[in-house]
């Protein structure tokens, strides 16, 4: 591997990427409970396997990344994770006050996750 200055950055970036998924996978575990009856609420059809698959995912797509094997189709996957997740999870428009504020900033924060797997992916074709 080599060690320039564009190479140990390209992988500062994965690792942060990947890295995020690979523990809010984890943290959906200690939360599964919740986050199943949520989904369920939501109208999401056998929510509790939806939220394995989508942790399964989170985990297994992220530590991809982190490693820089198939990074495009890793990318691409966390990618469409999140277009499916994040008006599900982090849906401001139905909430008032401080809870409106923290799904916003969640909502804002998984746009911005967006762009860097974009950019990842670009890099990586």
């Amino acid at each position: 591997m080599p060690v320039d200055l564009p190479s140990i950055l390209l992988f500062l970036g994965r690792l942060l990427l990947g890295g995020a998924f690979v523990l809010a996978g984890l943290r959906n575990i200690q939360n599964a409970e919740f986050l199943t009856q949520l989904m369920a609420a939501r109208g999401v059809p056998q929510a509790r396997l939806a939220l394995w698959t989508g942790i399964v995912l989170q985990i297994v797509a992220g530590l991809v990344v982190i490693a820089g094997l198939w990074t495009a189709m890793a990318a691409a996957v966390l990618l469409l994770f999140l277009i499916v997740a994040t008006p599900m999870l982090h849906n401001f428009w139905d909430h008032r006050g401080p809870d409106r504020a923290s799904r916003i900033n969640g909502f804002v924060g998984n746009v911005a996750l967006s762009g860097g797997f974009l950019t990842l992916i670009a890099q990586s074709v």
